[in-house]
Formats: structure tokens, sequence, C-alpha cells
């Protein structure tokens, strides 16, 4: 699974980034930030979801803590989004290349907005998803900011 073209597109963005941390391929695909959190030993939310919601018909990506939900209506107001809603996993696959339990912060056919929950800046080691279910890297807050470009939000 290590040369799954998801994975290696992860990984060349990863490389190209200078990040710090390797792609760890499971033996278990993990979809959700608890069955992650169990598979890598840590906290549940020092699993960073990749989430991709639909504004406006507009794809937008939220890396928010596994131990948090998005308040999309207060999200969509300080975006300025008539409505945030979760993609359909066809949405989701058209802007990420990627399917919905396995998709990664980095590695998408073009750049997608992304906003960083700032509840993930208390763990050292937040783990991502890296283009599969069976895949994740573990990086900082301020690698995930940089590797992203994002911009730091308060999801609830």
């Amino acid at each position: 699974m290590s040369n799954h073209s998801n994975v290696q597109r992860v990984a060349d963005a990863l490389q190209a980034a200078g990040a710090t941390g390797a792609i760890k391929i499971l033996d278990e695909a993990v979809p959700t930030a608890a069955a992650a959190a169990a598979e890598l030993g840590c906290a549940v939310g020092a699993i960073a979801n990749s989430l991709i919601f639909d504004g406006d018909g507009t794809p937008v990506l939220i890396l928010t803590s596994g131990a948090h939900r998005v308040d999309t209506a207060k999200v969509a107001a300080e975006l300025g989004i008539t409505k945030l809603r979760r993609a359909t996993p066809e949405f989701v696959k058209e802007h990420t290349g990627q399917s919905i339990g396995g998709v990664a912060p980095v590695g998408h056919p073009a750049p997608v907005p992304t906003y960083v929950d700032t509840a993930l800046q208390q763990y050292d080691v937040i783990w991502a998803a890296a283009g599969i279910p069976h895949s994740v890297f573990p990086t900082s807050y301020t690698e995930l900011l940089s590797l992203t470009g994002a911009t730091q939000i308060t999801v609830n």
C-alpha cells in the first residue's frame, strides 16, 4: 500500500515542503479518529480529521481535532459562506483525489482552502491521514499550518 498513488502524492508533497515525519502504513484501515487513536496509542484529540465541506459549491478543508465536531453554522458565518455542508463522497474525491477516511491535508490535484482547528495546538504530535485509510503521518501544529498554508480557526 505504500506504493498507492495517493500515498505517493502525499509523500511527494510532504518531502517538497520539508516535513519531518514519515508516512506510516497501518495493518488495519483507520477511517475514523477513534480508530486511528486506538491503533496509534494516542489521544483521539491528537488526530487531525481532514473534513471536506461544500461551502456554496467550493471545497473547504477543515483539519479538526478528532475530539471536536465542527459547528458548521458558526464556521460558515466566520468564513462568510451562506451554507457549509458535509460534502458527498463524490465531491470529496473530485476535489482531493482521495476518499473519505483517508483524506490527507496535502497531495490534492489543486489547492483547497484549508483551516486548522486551534484545539490541535495542545498536542506535541498530531497524526493526519496520508491519502488512504491505512496511512498516517506525524506532524506538529506549526508544521501542519506551514504544510497546508492554512488559516487557524476555532471550529466549535
